[in-house]
């Protein structure tokens, strides 16, 4: 049983990582560490021993040949009030479930659609995978559709920035675009492992602003999770607006075999 005083539910004090397990392993699992140890630094909390708690994860995930991780870590139980007392100690929640629907991973394009809710512009946090997710929340509340894989979130000033569970690439030639994520989103684990390893295909990246305009001129969308993957896009709906189609998968398609292989 959580403590009610943990500050992790109080405020969101804390950030978390969702993790896939494949055969028995967390896939990128380094990957995951590294950025919830950038977390903890930027939110000043004392983690655990990263040693100590990546066995405690690769232990954990030899349960299940696949499946779902999620590891919590908030900054612990305090006082009353939003100030950190200096004396919490931090607390990590773990547990492993099976996927959704018990199936393995999907290959198929993906529909998606435009969100209302915006995301609010944050430098200080832009990136983290915080507790406080009740942006996206809100954007995927918006729609009950189960053809719908995601919906794109936008920043205050209409700015393309990322699906609600995931994260955006666009290609065009030889260059795959990603948005910018200073101001606000989640830098996931599987856009990082894209960023570092698209020059293995010749691709050259960019990670700049996206507009609706770069989205209708793009050969090529697919969208990424620690979880799902790569997953091509197949359309992009927006509310009482136009939908954008594409046919072509072959980066996506690429990028995953590279990932299998790994």
């Amino acid at each position: 049983m959580v403590d009610c005083r943990d500050r992790g539910l109080q405020y969101g004090d804390g950030i978390f990582e969702t993790m896939r397990v494949r055969s028995g392993q967390v896939r990128l699992l380094d990957l995951h560490l590294d950025r919830l140890y950038l977390g903890c630094r930027k939110l000043r909390i004392e983690a655990p021993a990263r040693p100590n708690l990546r066995r405690e994860l690769v232990h954990l995930a030899g349960h299940r040949q696949d499946g779902i991780l999620k590891l919590i870590i908030t900054r612990g139980s305090g006082p009353r009030g939003y100030r950190p007392s200096g004396n919490e100690r931090c607390r990590r929640i773990a547990f492993l479930q099976s996927l959704p629907g018990g199936g393995s991973d999907d290959e198929a394009p993906v529909r998606l659609r435009v969100c209302t809710t915006a995301l609010g512009t944050n430098p200080a946090l832009a990136g983290l995978k915080t507790l406080n997710r009740l942006e996206s929340v809100l954007a995927r509340a918006e729609w009950s559709d189960a053809r719908i894989w995601d919906g794109l979130m936008r920043d205050a000033d209409g700015n393309v920035v990322s699906g609600s569970m995931s994260n955006l690439f666009l290609r065009r030639g030889a260059t795959l675009t990603t948005p910018l994520l200073d101001r606000c989103g989640v830098a996931g684990v599987m856009r990082r492992w894209i960023l570092q390893h698209a020059g293995d295909l010749g691709l050259r990246t960019a990670e700049r602003r996206v507009r609706w305009s770069d989205l209708k001129s793009a050969e090529e969308v697919f969208m990424c999770n620690a979880v799902a993957g790569i997953r091509p896009v197949r359309s992009i709906a927006q509310a009482g607006g136009s939908t954008l189609k594409f046919g072509r998968r072959e980066t996506a398609d690429r990028l995953r075999s590279l990932l299998d292989a790994q």
